[in-house]
């Protein structure tokens, strides 16, 4: 198991991944026409710059850029659908208004122009006007059309209309969960408390369980119904034990008796908001995270109290890689907001991922400080400093989360794990043993615990066959790990069994070819065969692959170009290590 592993091992919070391609609201400004008409009206430059800053995310060079060459060529339909959309990626969405209304003048059909165009008469309350849209040009997507219809009608103060809408929408068995959502939403907005807590106790109260917001609606519903002790049932099935500022203070005032006003959707604008929620966070995992963003922004947009649609418009940036704007959206949540400390969470997350690690410490301390009774915070400070390779202080932040948690919290293995690894970093191996044993006993079958453990009582020459039994049991569970199955093939070596390393390095070297640690253990197993014009290829290989010249974990480029000078049993003999010896060698 390479030192290298380390820069691979996953943090307990949650990571997400860039976006592999680009939405369906920008799609069209990649297409040939676009093109041909920028360059035919002397556009190049401007539109060639917009459509790279949409490819990178940086929505304020975007909508620059198109805008720029909008003025020269103002009635371009695809101009005007990518500074719509570059607008409301940065949530800009009264300056995006303008530019959709001229998309919709033009007669074009734009999904960005028709989301930001209903969002700015929802915004206006305008939904008399939202109702008499053209429902085959301006469409946006099926069930938002469908319970954005709705919403209007409960803005006109047309009930009976809105939930013969929803009515509809419900018949069709895939949308109906989402269109009973927003019915018993609707319900609640028009007064209706025990109709809308009728459509959540059906089937066993299936609808509560849809999302958080869906489970917290229900409680806030059956609280103003007087029922807070069954509000607490609710929420302990919905959350069972689990603790944030937000449900604390929901449990602290339901236990008082206080009566939980209705906040997720309260009047139609807000239910229009909760719409493009609604679909923003079915999507987004599956959608591109710049496509499900319009969703997410106009949410925010229509209702500035919705948290969570600022938190998952934050979310996507990060993904996204404007980290920068993602800092600034998280920024956006109140510090006497309960999400505060979610937020604070993500801009950590966002400023690690924007390589300004000590000021992401710097955000987890003070949470520390402010929520002191909360473990995930400092479980996320622990991993940011085992990152950063503070190991002491990752394991005083490990300390103080394994304190907190529940013992029978699903995490603790992890916990374990992690500190065991920070332990190990500082030469502290008996603490770190202690700590490995204690995640395995709690998670028996966990290949990291076992090939980290494994591979280093092998290092130490320590309970051997204990330590190969726990690293082959790693790779039958992650046969496609190279660290895993390099830790196997470089036991087999260290044991002597050189011959028994070579199939187990090769295949190590399949999987990660490029890195510097396995193909530095495949030239050692290859020159212990003898195979030395081959070991001399890969020691050659692997410091190329070392960053700028320097060590990279257990590959040290002096002592590889040692090894290709004098050769590994020269450079072993000056080590005043072991010389190479078969196992078993009479």
């Amino acid at each position: 198991m390479p030192a290298s592993f380390l820069r691979n091992l996953p943090i307990l919070t949650p990571t997400f991944c860039f976006r592999p391609f680009v939405s369906l609201a920008v799609l069209a400004a990649t297409g040939a026409l676009a093109a041909q008409s920028a360059v035919a009206e002397g556009l190049a430059g401007a539109y060639l710059a917009g459509r790279a800053a949409t490819y990178e995310s940086d929505f304020s060079a975007a909508a620059d850029y198109y805008t720029r060459a909008l003025v020269r060529d103002p009635s371009n339909p695809l101009l005007m659908e990518n500074v719509v959309f570059a607008h409301l990626a940065q949530g800009q969405m009264k300056q995006a208004i303008p530019v959709a209304e001229r998309l919709w003048q033009s007669g074009a059909r734009s999904q960005a122009a028709n989301i930001v165009m209903v969002g700015g008469f929802a915004l206006a309350e305008d939904f008399q006007t939202i109702l008499e849209r053209d429902e085959e040009s301006r469409q946006i997507h099926p069930l938002v059309d469908g319970l954005v219809e709705a919403w209007a009608h409960m803005g006109t103060g047309s009930v009976d209309k809105a939930l013969a809408v929803f009515d509809r929408i419900a018949e069709e068995e895939a949308l109906r969960p989402f269109a009973l959502y927003h019915k018993a939403l609707a319900l609640a907005s028009a007064g209706n408390y025990g109709g809308a807590e009728a459509l959540f106790a059906a089937d066993e109260g299936q609808l509560a369980r849809l999302s958080r917001r869906a489970a917290l609606a229900r409680i806030e519903i059956l609280s103003q119904l007087g029922e807070n002790e069954q509000a607490l049932a609710t929420l302990e099935a919905s959350f069972g034990s689990a603790t944030d500022p937000a449900l604390d203070d929901i449990r602290a005032r339901l236990a008082a008796g206080e009566a939980l006003g209705f906040s997720i959707a309260s009047t139609a604008r807000d239910g229009i908001a909760e719409v493009f929620f609604t679909l923003a966070a079915v999507m987004s995992g599956e959608a591109a995270s710049d496509f499900v963003l319009m969703y997410a922004r106009v949410a925010a947009a229509l209702s500035p109290q919705h948290i969570d649609a600022v938190l998952l418009s934050a979310d996507l940036l990060d993904q996204l890689g404007r980290y920068e704007l993602s800092i600034a959206t998280y920024k956006q949540v109140p510090n006497t907001h309960p999400e505060y400390y979610a937020a604070e969470m993500g801009r950590a997350e966002a400023m690690r991922r924007a390589a300004k690690p000590d000021a992401a410490a710097e955000v987890l301390e003070q949470l520390v400080q402010d929520f002191p009774t909360l473990p995930q915070i400092s479980i996320s400070l622990g991993d940011l400093l085992r990152q950063q390779e503070d190991y002491a202080g990752a394991v005083a932040a490990y300390d103080t989360a394994l304190s907190l948690l529940a013992e029978d919290a699903g995490s603790r293995w992890f916990l374990y794990y992690a500190r065991g690894i920070a332990h190990e970093r500082l030469k502290e191996w008996p603490k770190a043993e202690a700590d490995f044993r204690a995640s395995l006993a709690l998670r028996p079958d966990s290949p990291q615990v076992l090939n980290y453990l494994g591979y280093s009582l092998i290092e130490k020459d320590d309970k051997l066959d204990e330590a190969l039994g726990m690293i082959e049991q790693a790779v039958a569970a992650r046969p496609d790990s190279g660290y895993i199955v390099d830790s196997l093939g470089w036991v087999f070596y260290r044991l002597g069994r050189y011959e028994e390393a070579v199939a187990h390095m090769e295949r190590a070297v399949e999987l990660m070819p490029v890195d510097p640690v396995v193909n530095d253990h495949l030239g050692d197993v290859y020159w212990a065969v003898g195979r030395q014009r081959e070991a001399e290829f890969q020691w050659k290989r692997a410091l190329s692959f070392i960053r700028s010249g320097k060590g990279d974990g257990e590959a040290d480029p002096d002592r590889i170009r040692s090894k290709l000078e004098i050769g590994l049993d020269q450079v072993l003999e000056q080590e005043g290590a072991a010389p190479l010896q078969v196992a078993n060698e009479g």
